[in-house]
């Protein structure tokens, strides 16, 4: 059905053209589902994105072939790939929110690709649109085919993507990182989701994903990327299980797995560094032309846990479960709040999420980095910029890399100058949330052994939110579970990972692939 053969794509946008993606080749076949995996930056997107005829700046030069059903899509006319895009191949990307109109209903979204391509009334438009999200697993998808993408949980609006690219009964689907952001639970339903469709509409998939794991359990053959590059092919038995190439060996050992990397501290010795107790948060009611007489909603409800100094915990949950809100609200970020938090540490700080959006875009790392001794006071600039050179040293990144601004560093880097920022007032607390959630293996694995690091070598604690129960069990001593805003479960890592008590964290640890636990009732 599709054959690559050696594609070439080239940037022309600076003084010095650069070669993103050199000689790859591909075939698919019908109804084959094929992973290609490697690192950010490596060129998966950039080439799928090429086969789907997505790259069309003018600045970029793209040679080679890329053969769709015998036509050759790189030099076809316009038109003709118009034809092409969205009814023959269809794309799910990694961000539904950015993905979607955040203006158009969601069953305006779904018809899209139908209307542009199809001949149907309009009634014939919404039934097809129903019965697409339907068949994603949407419930009441009439009331759904109504609802914006806002309103919209992250795992239902990654199910809206797949149905508006299935709506149309595509022979080739491409899904660029489709189940990155979401927690495991979510993950695992998307995953059966493709496999369903794969095997029911006989639908080819090009799977492309940093999660070896998920490329293992989802694909027949595998592609391995590496700087613009293919190092390695092969099917899923032969490059998981006989690697030939370093790189290759590099990526599946840093694949996260339940082991233990940071060793458990013992907590009856230490003093309490957080007290929460009967915690409870909520969204302040907002009202207005739009939602009048919108509620106030409880997002984290009695939420009690003692911390102590030193000690690394994992705070886990699905997505929405009230992990991050719980964060914000130790932190005082939130005002409407009930219960009580003790502080017995100054200055604790947060490590977010998209470590992209949480840094200024306008400023440099060294600026960004001596904000907060500047906002504290009491610092020559002298001492500032010997701080800040200190803290990046930590955190693996030179002195160079003061100069440079955000957009100019990769994921890790960024996250690496998040952890840094974190570290400036030398704080004995810090919430991790999510901070390695959207990296590829290999630099989560050197993200986690930072984190690793600095709670040794400074002795700072650290609550570490995450959907991720691998890296969980790798780096925490004690476990606490979030269900609906709620608690449910809390204790060492031994007890929460071999003996687990609630039907919830069962199924968390069912979904990442611990087959340690039984199948739990009432779930």
């Amino acid at each position: 059905m599709l054959e690559v053969t050696d594609l070439h794509i080239e940037i022309e946008d600076s003084l010095i053209p650069e070669t993103v993606v050199h000689d790859f080749d591909i075939t698919v076949s019908p109804g084959e589902i094929v992973g290609i995996v490697g690192e950010s930056g490596s060129g998966k997107s950039m080439s799928a994105h090429a086969i789907a005829g997505l790259l069309s700046r003018k600045d970029m030069k793209k040679k080679g072939s890329i053969m769709f059903e015998g036509e050759e899509l790189l030099s076809m006319p316009r038109s003709r790939l118009r034809d092409i895009q969205g009814d023959d191949i269809a794309v799910v990307f990694q961000e539904p929110m950015t993905s979607l109109n955040p203006v158009k209903t969601i069953g305006w979204q779904v018809e899209e690709a139908q209307r542009i391509h199809g001949n149907m009334s309009d009634e014939e438009l919404r039934d097809a649109a129903i019965r697409m999200l339907r068949d994603v697993e949407i419930d009441e998808p009439e009331r759904v085919y109504y609802k914006y993408p806002h309103e919209l949980s992250g795992g239902m609006r990654q199910r809206v993507m797949i149905a508006a690219a299935l709506i149309c009964n595509p022979k080739l689907l491409i899904a660029d990182e489709p189940t990155t952001a979401l927690d495991v639970t979510i993950q695992a339903q998307i995953i059966e989701l493709l496999k369903r469709i794969n095997k029911e509409k006989g639908t080819a998939i090009l799977f492309i994903s940093h999660d070896l794991g998920l490329v293992r359990t989802l694909c027949s053959r595998v592609v391995v990327m590496n700087k613009g590059r293919i190092t390695e092919s092969g099917t899923v038995e032969e490059v998981f299980n006989h690697p030939r190439e370093e790189y290759t060996k590099q990526l599946i050992s840093a694949i996260p797995k339940f082991r233990k990397i940071a060793e458990a501290s013992p907590v009856p010795d230490r003093k309490p560094i957080l007290e929460v107790q009967n915690v409870s948060a909520r969204y302040k009611k907002i009202t207005g032309y739009f939602n009048p007489g919108a509620k106030q909603r409880l997002v984290v409800k009695n939420a009690s846990f003692t911390m102590y100094e030193g000690e690394i915990i994992g705070l886990v949950g699905e997505s929405g479960c009230g992990k991050t809100t719980l964060g914000k609200t130790i932190l005082g970020m939130l005002d409407d709040t009930d219960g009580k938090i003790v502080h017995y540490s100054e200055m604790p700080q947060m490590i977010f999420q998209d470590p992209y959006g949480s840094l200024n875009p306008t400023k440099t790392v060294g600026w960004i980095l001596e904000e907060p001794l500047r906002i504290k006071g009491g610092y020559s600039e002298k001492e500032r910029s010997g701080k800040a050179r200190e803290m990046l040293s930590l955190v693996g990144l030179d002195e160079t890399y003061m100069k440079r601004k955000p957009d100019a560093l990769s994921g890790g880097q960024r996250q690496r100058v998040c952890i840094a920022l974190a570290l400036m007032l030398g704080p004995k607390l810090i919430i991790a949330d999510e901070p390695v959630s959207a990296l590829d293996v290999t630099v989560q694995e050197q993200v986690i052994n930072l984190l690793i690091k600095v709670n040794r070598e400074l002795g700072v604690a650290i609550l570490f939110i995450s959907h991720d129960l691998k890296v969980v069990y790798e780096l925490c001593s004690r476990i606490i579970v979030m269900k609906s805003g709620e608690i449910v479960e809390q204790g060492t890592d031994e007890e929460i990972y071999n003996n687990p008590q609630h039907p919830y964290t069962k199924q968390l640890l069912l979904s990442a692939g611990y087959t340690e636990v039984t199948q739990p009732d009432g779930i």
